[in-house]
């Protein structure tokens, strides 16, 4: 029996909960390469990812997940090449209750976009549970997805809890399952 290794990157803005979304649901001890702030991320939060988060999880005897959590800040964006070109797939994390970060989650949703445009893509939002959190709805429209035909899933999710992250990589992986089915089709 081979084991089937499906590779899905975790993307999003700073503080958009990468790293806690992996480390919630990863089975092995969370690799990351965090340090401490010292620029303006440090008003957000005290250590920020510089390279990666990896993390996994067995989903059947034969098949696992291997999590790669991005960092948020563009100048690491070489990293996201590199994660993106290997990726099955990918979930955007988008913090709800910072507007002012959507228009950076556009450029992200734009490279990503550009360096693997054909991959399966969960949007996340996360940061719902606060007070001044965006709507969805209002999210896409901000997001500039609520006229795409194609437009990706958008999902809720609560990084910090179990049964949402695994309900987001259940929805990704059924995304993933369901195109190559249709590939499979084409052949």
């Amino acid at each position: 029996m081979t084991l089937e290794i499906l590779r899905i990157v975790v993307t999003g803005g700073v503080g958009a909960g990468k790293t806690t979304f992996i480390r919630t649901i990863s089975e092995i001890d969370v690799v990351n390469t965090d340090k401490r702030a010292t620029d303006e991320i440090a008003e957000l939060k005290e250590t920020t990812t510089v390279a990666l988060d990896f993390g996994k999880l067995t989903i059947a005897s034969n098949q696992s997940l291997h999590l790669y959590g991005t960092p948020g800040q563009s100048r690491f964006d070489f990293m996201w090449e590199i994660l993106i070109q290997k990726a099955h797939a990918y979930i955007l994390l988008v913090d709800a209750h910072r507007p002012n970060h959507f228009r950076y989650t556009r450029k992200v949703l734009t490279y990503m976009k550009h360096h693997n445009p054909f991959i399966p893509l969960l949007i996340g939002i996360t940061h719902t549970d606060c007070p001044d959190a965006w709507d969805v709805d209002d999210i896409a429209l901000a997001l500039g997805l609520q006229d795409e035909a194609d437009s990706p899933p958008l999902m809720a999710v609560n990084a910090n809890e179990r049964q949402s992250v695994f309900e987001a990589l259940i929805a990704i992986v059924e995304q993933l399952a369901s195109i190559q089915e249709l590939q499979g089709v084409k052949e």
